[in-house]
């Protein structure tokens, strides 16, 4: 089973905009259109067999229906290969409600995002979400390190996310970009060993394929290298790793080819590709 971790879809109408403005913001070149539909062609396309959307709610106004939606999109996951998460926002009254509402849907996780919402990870409201989101037993994944985006920005710093999984005192997570985009260092120096944490690999090995606008000219478009990749994999083992893509910002055929490509064994590899998600989602036994 291949299990495409951390993918991002956007409602027709708005798709086209959404990746638009993302492109411009990133300096980076999008690999789909961003719609369901896309992304479910992809899927089929590339052998994976579910692709796991990762919706991020910018204000506390669209959590709700958000989550509807993805209540919605469950309802045909097999047809479509889309599993989607839930969403969370540190501004949203009732979390617990939410979050119990969630579980009771079988959606298996939510996604936070301290850049899009502004607020620091290691703020109360985030350990609030993250222990209601314990408590009624869903995934927390959560953007971690720097975002492309918005260079300047450090609202999920690695130490900043330890805090927040600390003071929550409980849970699962998934830590995005291998535990904290450009901040690898730092995030294995704090999560390696962490039993209740998990890496995706979404964004991180190889280039960023850039807008031809010159941004790249001055700064580095360099993710992990694969000597650096495979430290961190012998730091956190190989079950703690799982095979994300962020697209529309990666081609998933490309990406799965990248990890087969790397000098591991060939359990490690399915492990990674699917085997660890499917576990930690309940897909299989």
């Amino acid at each position: 089973m291949i299990v495409d971790i951390h993918t991002h879809t956007f409602p027709d109408a708005i798709a086209a905009r959404a990746v638009d403005k993302l492109k411009h913001n990133s300096h980076t070149q999008p690999f789909l259109d961003g719609t369901a539909a896309s992304l479910s062609a992809s899927s089929e396309a590339a052998g994976v067999d579910f692709s796991v959307i990762q919706p991020v709610a910018t204000s506390p106004a669209q959590v709700a229906d958000i989550n509807n939606g993805a209540i919605e999109a469950n309802r045909s996951s097999g047809a479509t290969r889309l599993i989607s998460f839930g969403c969370m926002h540190p501004g949203f009254e009732k979390p617990e409600e939410e979050c119990a509402r969630l579980a009771e849907a079988g959606v298996k996780g939510i996604k936070l995002h301290a850049v899009y919402q502004r607020t620091d990870m290691d703020d109360p409201t985030y350990v609030r979400v993250m222990k209601a989101a314990a408590d009624a037993g869903l995934i927390v994944l959560v953007h971690a390190g720097i975002d492309v985006g918005f260079l300047d920005l450090r609202h999920c710093d690695p130490d900043k996310i330890a805090r927040a999984i600390d003071a929550a005192g409980g849970g699962r997570y998934i830590l995005a970009h291998m535990g904290g985009w450009r901040q690898w260092d730092e995030a294995q120096a704090l999560f390696a060993g962490q039993k209740n944490v998990w890496l995706d690999t979404s964004f991180s090995l190889g280039d960023m394929v850039p807008l031809d606008d010159g941004f790249y000219d001055t700064h580095s478009a360099a993710r992990l290298s694969e000597e650096r990749f495979l430290q961190m994999k012998e730091a956190f083992g190989a079950e703690k790793l799982l095979f994300g893509t962020d697209s529309p910002w990666a081609d998933q055929a490309e990406e799965i080819a990248r990890i087969r490509s790397l000098p591991m064994t060939e359990e490690e590899k399915s492990a990674i590709l699917g085997g660890n998600a499917a576990k930690l989602l309940g897909l299989v036994k």
